[in-house]
């Protein structure tokens, strides 16, 4: 098991791989191994690393927003070397972004795919549907029904109807042991925001990403942020939702590899 020690906190992670740095933030509810599909191949052209954020399965310790944000700055320095390519992906992608923020210098590019910043889109059609349905699992899970919260949640929320069964055993067990994560997640004031202006000041490459079978609300989302980093590439995976590093690993790899070295 290696760990980092950083902010307090015990991280777990593990690196392989050879080339420029890497550095994977994984979404809500999961962990390193929502990756799995992707690392190996990744690891041909980078030092791939791969966390649990803060509280998730082996990682200890909670926290905030503001927290994950500094455990992914301390995780590239004391680990990566100083800077890093780094990618997230849904809740991960909101930790990435708030970082490039904060510590910009850190970064060689960021890639984001659908990060989940609903309060950038308060006014928009698709924000009462899925803040509704977001506010139902947390009640669900203030109930102390920690499987059934994460099956409402990959049902209605991140994937669709009929998803859960879909899902390995031990991803779904990976959702149940980390949902009090989440819940955390959506008490933090201001976690689905973001300060555009101060993100349009980011001067190194960014990737957006999407899927074109992904929920609705992630569309408006995207065109915010495209709209505050105009120079930023979009790209959208065909055939692909919410976590196309799992669904569709070959198309993810090639994308974010191209992107990434060139």
């Amino acid at each position: 098991m290696t760990v980092a020690h950083v902010n307090g906190v015990d991280l777990f992670y593990e690196a392989g791989g050879d080339g420029d740095p890497l550095v994977l933030v994984h979404g809500s509810w999961g962990d390193h191994n929502n990756w799995a599909a992707v690392v190996p191949s990744l690891a041909e052209s980078f030092r791939v690393i791969t966390y649990d954020r803060r509280g998730h399965s082996q990682s200890g310790g909670s926290g905030t927003t503001a927290d994950d944000v500094a455990d992914l700055a301390a995780l590239i320095e004391t680990v990566a070397g100083g800077t890093s390519h780094v990618a997230g992906n849904s809740f991960g992608a909101i930790v990435t972004l708030k970082c490039a923020i904060a510590r910009p210098e850190l970064f060689r590019t960021l890639s984001a795919h659908e990060p989940p910043l609903f309060g950038l889109i308060t006014s928009d059609p698709a924000y009462a549907p899925i803040s509704e349905r977001i506010g139902g699992v947390v009640r669900i899970l203030e109930g102390g029904d920690m499987e059934t919260g994460a099956k409402t949640f990959v049902e209605t929320i991140a994937f669709g109807p009929g998803a859960w069964a879909t899902l390995p055993e031990p991803v779904r067990r990976t959702f149940v042991s980390n949902a009090a994560t989440w819940l955390d997640e959506n008490k933090d004031a201001g976690w689905d925001a973001i300060d555009l202006e101060a993100l349009s000041r980011f001067s190194e490459p960014v990737l957006l990403s999407q899927g074109d079978q992904s929920p609705p609300p992630f569309t408006p989302v995207m065109a915010q942020l495209r709209g505050a980093l105009p120079g930023a590439e979009h790209h959208v995976f065909a055939g692909a939702g919410h976590v196309p590093h799992a669904t569709h690993p070959a198309d993810y790899v090639a994308t974010l590899t191209e992107f990434a070295t060139r």
